[in-house]
């Protein structure tokens, strides 16, 4: 697996090697030895699985407590998915990272504790995965304003996203609970 840097240095994007031919492909989507020796020691206990259709956004999501480290992956379609810093104490408290994850170009993003999470579906349908290191808890979850101007989150929308309402209830960067 190639561990590459984005310019939130906790946030990791990993790019499987695939080996392919004529019957198809394989690679490894985990290997705790492999991104452990990468500085990716997690311990997951919980897998989720989501469909989105196009202009689906979920997110921005956390947990106060509890927090939940993610290694994501796109199984069928695309998505745009974002990880914001909201570490106080980090030079990068408040700063975005996006990328694009797809089926076509299998990279995985590692999301770590004290960050928000969330994405979009680019495509007509998108199958996304998510391994977790804590239990989702629903009294310690909240959840980021999507489209806060302090943030400025460059989401790759040609009309109006659809959104779950606890989403379109999310708080600004200036009101949120975030981590010391």
């Amino acid at each position: 697996m190639k561990i590459v840097p984005t310019i939130l240095p906790d946030v990791k994007l990993i790019e499987p090697r695939v080996f392919g031919d004529e019957r198809g492909f394989f690679f490894e989507c985990w290997n705790r030895r492999a991104l452990a020796e990468a500085g990716l020691d997690a311990d997951f206990v919980q897998d989720n699985h989501s469909r989105s259709g196009r202009g689906v956004l979920r997110g921005l999501h956390y947990q106060i407590e509890h927090a939940q480290g993610k290694l994501v992956r796109v199984i069928v379609g695309e998505v745009f998915d974002v990880a914001v810093d909201l570490r106080r104490s980090s030079p990068t408290f408040g700063r975005w990272v996006g990328v694009t994850l797809s089926a076509d170009n299998r990279r995985m993003l590692w999301v770590p504790p004290g960050f928000a999470h969330g994405f979009v579906a680019v495509s007509e349908s998108a199958d996304f995965l998510y391994k977790a290191t804590d239990y989702w808890e629903p009294a310690h979850e909240r959840t980021l304003l999507w489209n806060d101007p302090a943030l400025g989150i460059d989401w790759p929308l040609t009309a109006p996203p659809t959104i779950a309402a606890k989403d379109a209830a999310g708080v600004p960067l200036a009101a949120a609970d975030t981590y010391p």
